[in-house]
């Protein structure tokens, strides 16, 4: 609109800035709104604004269902939550990938989850518990390549039930139908609803 005013209604001397001014009365500064927008991106506790959270990519492993990928915050607090407690970190693979899992899983009783094996196929150690398959950068943690995502979704693919073997442990991969089928009951579980207490009556 200003372009047109400028270009049939106004001598050149005249023209119209097309430029969209904000005025802070707080500070009261008189400046261009995308001066205005750096400042609040720079600062925004300062001007009530929700700071941007960083978020990553990751694939989430839960104890009898299949991964799943996730987005979720890149602080400590974030990952905290996914795995339900403190975090322990390992990096068994020669990819640039962690383990984001639950430090104290075993000792809390969790679901054991999956099994960690080694070059021959042996076991070595189970998570217990849900954990997360992150990315690595150069200074933290950080999302999945989609190549990564897929690898570990097929890794990991199959839920595990662990049976002890004399002084080892044996992983028994469940077979998608039953995983299925155990999806398909928890969400068809009834929501219970509280007995109604019968008044008794004074004889």
């Amino acid at each position: 609109m200003v372009r047109g005013v400028n270009a049939t209604e106004v001598s050149e001397a005249d023209f119209l800035s097309d430029s969209v001014y904000h005025y802070d009365s707080d500070d009261h500064i008189f400046e261009k709104a995308v001066t205005f927008e750096s400042r609040v991106a720079e600062s925004p506790e300062l001007y009530g604004a929700e700071p941007t959270r960083d978020t990553m990519t990751v694939l989430l492993v839960e104890p009898n269902q299949h991964p799943r990928p996730v987005e979720i915050g890149t602080e400590l607090e974030d990952l905290q939550a996914a795995v339900g407690g403190y975090i322990e970190v390992v990096y068994p693979f020669d990819e640039p990938v962690g383990l984001v899992m639950n430090e104290e899983g075993k000792l809390d009783g969790l679901t054991l989850n999956r099994a960690l094996r080694d070059d021959n196929g042996e076991i070595y150690d189970v998570v217990a518990g849900s954990f997360l398959v992150v990315g690595l950068t150069d200074e933290d943690f950080g999302s999945l390549s989609p190549d990564q995502m897929k690898a570990f979704e097929e890794k990991f693919h199959s839920p595990e039930v662990f049976v002890r073997m004399g002084r080892g442990i044996m992983a028994v991969p469940l077979p998608d139908e039953k995983v299925e089928k155990q999806q398909e009951k928890k969400l068809d579980v009834p929501e219970l609803k509280p007995h109604k207490k019968v008044k008794e009556e004074a004889l």
